[in-house]
């Protein structure tokens, strides 16, 4: 069976945050300035959104922020057949159980959108959570389980992330360089991650107007044998850390290797796409991501051309790809045959996503 990517839907809480903004919502730690001098200045996020008030209350929850990216995406298209498969990936849900796709179909019947029961999925992780989501819903429908998945990924970092909730270990006596300390490694987080979700509607069929995207095959694979753990979510203090060490020693081989296995075995050439839309917590990481294009591009003077909206829409963690292609697609025309690549790469202990779209028409 083949499966269709029919529409899609993003929900970015609030108004758009500028850097001097952040403290507004998510408060102030002593010293962390110049931190987040440097890593604003790094990671190119302009603004970015946050369901959190200037009280450090939240406006909504990670479930709440599912449904309105589900009501966005369904408000554009209705499925040919009822949805029956609903599959939800997130870093920080508020319950560890019941899984997020449970509270998140229970939220989907009070808005009115989905009133009957259905197979679920939920999946956890760092940034890779919501693109197994996505994998588990296009094997669903090519697998003829299903004729319409649901398919979310949904982001609540600043509810761990602000100032009322996160507890750093303050360590910063003991490293010469900050960025080594335990301290650094959860505060630069603050001035990266930021709230948001997507959706995504897939069918066996493609739409009976305009443009599907068919799912021609998706790709995932853990290195977590070769790397050590670099980014976790500690359940025991919702404290959220991530060793740049590591990232900088593993991410570029372990990227470049991945992406290499993907396609050769799926007997592919990077320049048959016309855009890749890659996954990029910072713009530190633009010249890995090019050397990437570049590598496996047959030109490399003229790579495959890759977009992002990292600067405008901020890093939302596992929903960042159903947001970018969303965003792209709204930005963008596109014609039946162009080919679009999503790249999905986490630092938790390097995991790996990529999914290959074909527009076609019915």
């Amino acid at each position: 069976m083949e499966c269709f990517l029919t529409a899609t839907g993003s929900y970015l809480p609030g108004a758009p945050i500028a850097n001097d903004q952040i403290g507004d919502l998510l408060g102030v730690l002593e010293g962390e300035a110049d931190v987040a001098q440097s890593v604003l200045a790094m990671n190119g996020i302009v603004t970015r959104h946050y369901a959190q008030d200037e009280r450090q209350q939240s406006t909504q929850d990670v479930y709440d922020l599912a449904a309105q990216a589900a009501k966005a995406c369904l408000k554009e298209r209705s499925p040919r057949a009822p949805i029956t498969f609903l599959s939800v990936g997130t870093t920080y849900a508020p319950f560890s159980g019941p899984g997020v796709a449970s509270i998140v179909h229970h939220r989907l019947q009070a808005a009115g959108l989905i009133d009957r029961p259905l197979e679920i999925s939920s999946h956890g992780g760092i940034c890779t959570s919501a693109a197994a989501a996505l994998v588990a819903a296009v094997r669903g429908v090519k697998l003829d389980e299903h004729q319409s998945a649901l398919s979310i990924g949904t982001e609540h970092a600043s509810e761990v992330l602000k100032s009322s909730a996160i507890r750093p270990i303050d360590d910063r006596a003991a490293h010469t360089d900050l960025r080594k300390s335990q301290w650094f490694m959860a505060v630069f987080l603050r001035f990266m991650l930021s709230d948001g979700a997507g959706a995504f509607l897939l069918e066996s069929q493609p739409r009976a107007e305009g443009l599907s995207l068919r799912v021609d095959w998706t790709h995932s694979l853990s290195f977590a044998n070769e790397a050590p753990l670099c980014m976790k979510l500690d359940n025991s203090n919702r404290l959220l850390t991530q060793d740049v060490g590591i990232l900088t020693q593993y991410f570029y081989k372990l990227a470049a290797e991945f992406v290499r296995a993907a396609l050769d075995h799926h007997g592919e050439e990077l320049d048959s796409y016309r855009m890749v839309l890659p996954h990029m917590s910072s713009y530190f990481f633009r010249r890995k991501m090019e050397k990437i294009m570049q590598e496996f591009s047959h030109d490399a003077e003229r790579p495959v051309p890759y977009w992002t909206n990292l600067a405008t829409a901020g890093n939302t963690g596992a929903a960042s790809i159903y947001v970018m292609l969303d965003h792209f697609l709204q930005q963008h025309e596109i014609a039946a045959g162009d080919r679009l690549l999503l790249f999905i790469p986490e630092s938790g202990q390097f995991n790996f996503v990529l999914v290959s779209l074909t527009a076609v028409t019915s």
